[in-house]
C-alpha cells in the first residue's frame, strides 16, 4: 500500500492484494497439512493467490541409489531395503495425499490456487520460488513424540534464509486469536522508544492487537512463553538468530505460532 492509498480518517483498511502470494510447503506430515489449513485462512483473508509447493526430495533419491540403504518404521523399529522404485512409489503416493489435501482444503471457498510440483533439494526448491512480497508458511517439520519437539533442518534454513515473510505453524497447538507478541528490550529491537513495531496489514489482521515483552534471551522467552496458548510471536530475522544463538531448538518449543520477518 503506498501513502496515496492509505485508509483516511482512522477507516478500516482495505481489502486490497498487500499479499502478493501465500505458499504453503507441503510434505504430507501433520505438521505441514495444519501449516496448509492456516495458509488457506490466510490466502482467503486477504484476497491472495494460494500456492502449494511439493517438491520431490532429491536426497533421498540419491540415497535410495545407495545398495546399502534401507529404511526404519517410525513406530515399529522395522528395517527394510530402500530401493528407487520403493522411493518413486512412495513420492507418489504422498504427492496423492497432498493433491487430496489440497483440494479438500479449499473447497468451497472462492480461493485462486494452484500446485506447483518440482524435484531438487526441499529449502533449496521452496527459497528460489519465494518472493519478497510473499508469506511462507511451513510446519515444525522434525516434531515426534519419542524424541522430543526439534526444529527440522528444512525449517530452520527457510526462516534463517527466507526473502519474505515466514510464518512458522506447529499443528500441537491450535491456533486461538490473541495478542501478537513481539520483544521490547535491548538494541536490537524493531519498535522505536515505547513503540509497537509497524504491522502490515495481512499481519496485523491475524491477531488482537500487539503486546510487548520486556526480553532479551532465550530462557526468559521460554519461561514466559510455556503456558501460552493465544495469539503469536514476532520476530525480526536479526532477534531469530540471537535466539538460536543462545538455543538453537527453543523456537520448536515455543507453543505459539512464530512470524519471521526479516
Amino acid at each position: 500500500m503506498t501513502s496515496d492509498d492509505a485508509p483516511q480518517g482512522g477507516a478500516a483498511p482495505p481489502a486490497s492484494l498487500d499479499v502478493v502470494r501465500v505458499l504453503a510447503l507441503l510434505d504430507a506430515s501433520r505438521h505441514s497439512l495444519a501449516a496448509l489449513a492456516a495458509a488457506v485462512e490466510l490466502a482467503s483473508q486477504r484476497h491472495a493467490e494460494l500456492v502449494a509447493l511439493y517438491v520431490e526430495d532429491l536426497d533421498l533419491l540419491h540415497c535410495a541409489a545407495f545398495p546399502f540403504s534401507c529404511e526404519i518404521g517410525a513406530q515399529s523399529g522395522l528395517t527394510r531395503p530402500l530401493t528407487p522404485a520403493a522411493l518413486e512409489a512412495s513420492i507418489a503416493h504422498q504427492l496423492q495425499r497432498v493433491q487430496q489435501a489440497l483440494a479438500a482444503a479449499v473447497a468451497g471457498r472462492d480461493l485462486r490456487h494452484r500446485l506447483e510440483i518440482s524435484r531438487g533439494r526441499v529449502a533449496a526448491e521452496a527459497l528460489t520460488k519465494s518472493g519478497p512480497d510473499d508469506v511462507l508458511v511451513l510446519g515444525k517439520s522434525g516434531t515426534t513424540e519419542r524424541w522430543g519437539k526439534r526444529l527440522g533442518s528444512t525449517s530452520r534454513r527457510l526462516i534463517l534464509e527466507a526473502p519474505c515473510s515466514v510464518l512458522l505453524w506447529d499443528e500441537s497447538h491450535p491456533y486461538r486469536r490473541g495478542p501478537l507478541r513481539w520483544l521490547a528490550a535491548g538494541e536490537s529491537s524493531p519498535a522505536q522508544a515505547g513503540g509497537a513495531p509497524s504491522l502490515p496489514a495481512w499481519l496485523a489482521s491475524l491477531f488482537d492487537g500487539a503486546s510487548p515483552l520486556p526480553l532479551q534471551h532465550a530462557g526468559e522467552l521460554e519461561r514466559t512463553l510455556d503456558r501460552a496458548n493465544a495469539g503469536g510471536l514476532l520476530l525480526h530475522r536479526g532477534e531469530l538468530e540471537g535466539l538460536l544463538a543462545e538455543d538453537e531448538q527453543l523456537i520448536a518449543r515455543v507453543p505459539l505460532p512464530i512470524l519471521i520477518i526479516p
